[in-house]
């Protein structure tokens, strides 16, 4: 999903890393095995005079609805749309919430959108290796199947918020 953001107007920074659990468990290698309390996430910088959190929610869930790398760890036997949206305050956990069930209201999906939408305790970066991985490495398998689509969609579905990176 860092492609994705990284392609919206308004958004400054992204940076990939973990959300909650420990620091000392806070490594990819640790976190894709499973056994730690992290979900693989994004910590997006973003100026909200230009995009507002419920277009962010937009972006992840209809350009990413089917991304594997949006699951929360220990999460792949969900259904296909699932997330784990942690929010900042009350005012962004009440926004996610209602967006999720007005989606889920209005069948945009084949089926429900499952999600855990979740106070924010900790975030911690990723590897250096993780940040800026699509442009890093334009050619690696997973952003030519998962990423490459991604961003094509999100030009292709709100071509007004899309930026050239």
């Amino acid at each position: 999903m860092e492609g994705v953001f990284e392609h919206l107007k308004g958004v400054s920074e992204v940076l990939t890393g973990y959300a909650g659990g420990s620091a000392d468990t806070a490594t990819y290698r640790q976190v894709s095995a499973g056994s730690t309390e992290h979900a693989e996430s994004v910590q997006i910088t973003y100026d909200p005079s230009q995009i507002s959190y419920g277009e962010l929610l937009k972006n992840l869930l209809l350009c990413g609805a089917r991304s594997d790398a949006a699951k929360p760890t220990g999460a792949r036997s969900r259904r296909p749309i699932s997330f784990c949206n942690f929010a900042a305050d009350d005012e962004q956990q009440q926004v996610a919430q209602a967006y999720i069930e007005q989606l889920n209201d209005a069948d945009v999906f084949d089926q429900p959108i499952v999600t855990q939408v979740a106070p924010l305790d900790e975030f911690y970066a990723a590897e250096d290796y993780h940040q800026n991985f699509i442009k890093r490495n334009p050619l690696h398998p997973y952003v030519v199947v998962h990423d490459l689509p991604q961003i094509r969609q999100l030009q292709a579905q709100f071509p007004e918020m899309y930026q050239q990176q």
